[in-house]
């Protein structure tokens, strides 16, 4: 066995292992294109067409199948709780009020502690909300515009 021959090995192995470690769909396409290198190498073809079968074979899986592997590499991937609540609506069940820290909403059955994205701006039991972001397990909010809202009085 050559030395080019063991050079495709370990590149071949090297690439597995990438990937194996990283499962994200990395360096598959290097391993096929190693592969065939490797193949290229043991029926002693020039070491410029072994890299050219490389860089081909690689880059040729790269653009060709990687689209269709992401398209069903995650296509089980369920939300969490969390992130299929941010852009829903919710009811306001506790005046929403930064100041005093207090504020509920019911998103899809449940109860959340709420905050509004607004600071200067109360937002009334009963009024309609939009979930904009999370913070830890506050949601953040925004009054729909149709909904009543109290502008907070500066104590000044």
């Amino acid at each position: 066995m050559d030395y080019q021959m063991i050079a495709w090995i370990v590149i071949l192995i090297v690439a597995i292992i990438v990937e194996i470690i990283s499962l994200g769909l990395t360096s598959i396409w290097f391993a096929g294109g190693a592969l065939v290198a490797l193949i290229a190498a043991a029926l002693h073809a020039p070491l410029w067409l072994q890299i050219l079968l490389f860089v081909a074979v690689s880059l040729l899986l790269l653009l060709f199948t990687r689209p269709i592997a992401v398209k069903y590499f995650n296509k089980d991937r369920v939300r969490t709780n969390a992130e299929s609540i941010v852009g829903r609506q919710g009811v306001v069940t506790e005046t929403i009020d930064n100041l005093q820290g207090v504020g509920t909403v019911s998103v899809g059955g449940q109860e959340w502690t709420a905050r509004n994205v607004d600071e200067d701006q109360v937002i009334e039991k009963g009024s309609v909300v939009e979930v904009v972001a999370i913070s830890g397990v506050k949601l953040i909010c925004k009054a729909e515009k149709k909904a009543p809202a109290v502008q907070v009085q500066n104590a000044e």
